[in-house]
């Protein structure tokens, strides 16, 4: 790796570390710019909600409800929902596949890993080294504020569970509104059952198997190789699964969409996972798990930090409203951060360790 390559050698050591100092103090720099930007309160920022002037045409009905199974998914199903550009960025092969291949600079390299990568994936495809396994499902839901509730069924008389979401504090340029993924769903108050979707994939069972088999021929490479396809795998089944989702939500059956299209997201509805943009908190994770019995549906696990395991694996929601669109939090006030705790049944100093990277104040102020 070229991060071990210049610490074994004592000029390049000092230029990493050099570089590394210089790195820390620009992040302490933004850190402590985000600090001081001014956002608005929360209490405003939810009156700039995004409004929708709900009825029936706004709701796509799905054709079930609860979850379902996939056992042993065939690999090879998965195989055409591949991006290949995020694996050449595992390699630090910059650019878009598959233009990349034709790099004047770079082609010759990246033409190399890549046959590399399909002679690999060939492999594990037809000898099934790696288990794919997912389970989604849909349920009856309204928001409530800024949280989501989720029911036991269309009689919406029981609540199963509460998801959680944050809204953006920083103004939106141009007047557009402050986002927040419940309002993606139809409010209580407007007498509709809307629907919620979730969902946890995985093509990680085998892959650290199969790793250290390389390991212990001293393989470094493919070892690395193994991993990082079985991630690419984990991504495409999480695409391939949406697909289907659209098309038992009903709204997705017209879709015509290429390859090129499906992973340029030219779709209606999102998928956003905890731990990303739209929702920065990873302790989000349990309820999904326990929404949909993932651990006992796929053998995916969580750890005590919420990272899960095996490492190629993908969870998150479905949104199928048609204005539905992935945004950035970015930036949070403590009156936020005070309203999620009380709402989480969480402390507030425990909110912003899980969410310190987002948070719009020093907490030790």
């Amino acid at each position: 790796m070229p991060v071990v390559g210049a610490l074994i050698k004592p000029k390049t050591r000092k230029a990493l570390n050099e570089r590394n100092k210089a790195e820390q103090i620009e992040i302490r720099r933004q850190f402590e710019n985000r600090a001081g930007t001014q956002l608005m309160t929360y209490e405003e920022a939810i009156r700039h909600k995004l409004h929708t002037e709900w009825d029936e045409r706004h709701i796509a009905v799905p054709e079930f409800t609860g979850r379902r199974v996939l056992q042993n998914f065939p690999l090879a199903e998965l195989v055409p929902f591949i991006d290949w550009s995020p694996f050449f960025h595992t390699w630090e092969l910059r650019g878009r596949y598959p233009d990349l291949l034709n790099d004047p600079i770079r082609g010759e390299a990246a033409r190399d890993l890549f046959a590399n990568a399909q002679g690999l994936l060939r492999r594990i495809v037809d000898e099934k080294l790696f288990k794919a396994s997912g389970v989604f499902g849909f349920y009856a839901a309204n928001s409530d504020g800024d949280d989501i509730v989720v029911y036991t069924d269309m009689s919406r008389a029981k609540e199963l569970t509460r998801l959680h979401t944050l809204r953006q504090q920083k103004e939106s340029q141009r007047g557009k509104p402050q986002i927040a993924l419940a309002d993606f769903i139809a409010p209580a108050e407007s007498g509709l059952v809307d629907y919620i979707g979730a969902f946890a994939v995985t093509a990680g069972h085998g892959t650290q198997e199969l790793a250290e088999r390389f390991d212990k021929d001293n393989d470094q490479y493919n070892s690395i190789m193994a991993k990082a396809l079985a991630d690419r795998l984990a991504e495409a089944f999480a695409e391939c699964l949406h697909k289907r989702a659209r098309m038992e939500w009903g709204y997705g059956k017209s879709e015509h969409l290429s390859s090129e299209d499906l992973i340029a997201e030219k779709y209606r509805g999102i998928r956003p996972a905890p731990g990303y943009p739209a929702q920065p908190d990873h302790t989000e994770k349990p309820i999904i798990f326990d929404l949909l019995e993932v651990s006992e549906a796929t053998g995916i696990t969580l750890t005590e930090n919420f990272a899960m395991y095996p490492a190629a694996s993908v969870c998150g929601l479905y949104f199928a409203h048609k204005d539905a669109h992935y945004f950035a939090v970015n930036s949070i006030g403590k009156d936020q951060v005070e309203s999620y705790a009380a709402r989480k049944g969480m402390t507030v100093a425990e909110v912003e360790r899980w969410l310190g990277p987002i948070l719009g104040y020093d907490p030790a102020r």
